[in-house]
């Protein structure tokens, strides 16, 4: 349950971006209005929230988040781009789609290993 979670979280987040990003690229390069830029800013304010939902270090999900946002950007092509994906392109987002899984559903230990810098032992980088 916990994988089907992750992913539809991770599928959300992407829409959030590539949609807050595509229309600021609606106003910038296609010259529509720029009322596009209120939505677009709550689509990227939307993004960045959803990213910190994920209860695990914040690098393994931006890493993993990486993998489902090249699947997303590809579904994105076809359905608002209307571009037909190419084999390659499809190939592609899944061997990212299979990098993100291993990336977050990789057996671990309950606890992460400490971190250890200049001799101090942290739980993570942001402790004192």
């Amino acid at each position: 349950m916990l994988e089907l979670k992750t992913s539809f979280l991770f599928f959300v987040t992407a829409i959030a971006e590539i949609a807050g990003c595509y229309l600021f690229y609606l106003w910038l390069r296609e010259g529509r209005s720029p009322v596009l830029l209120a939505p677009a800013i709550l689509c990227l304010i939307l993004f960045a929230w959803l990213l910190t939902l994920h209860p695990t270090a914040a690098g393994r999900v931006y890493a993993a988040y990486g993998g489902v946002y090249i699947f997303v950007a590809i579904l994105w092509l076809w359905a608002i781009d209307r571009v037909a994906p190419t084999r390659w392109d499809l190939l592609g987002s899944l061997v990212a789609l299979a990098g993100m899984a291993i990336i977050m559903f990789a057996p671990r230990p309950s606890q992460e290993q400490p971190y250890v810098h200049c001799g101090v032992v942290r739980r993570s980088r942001m402790d004192g």
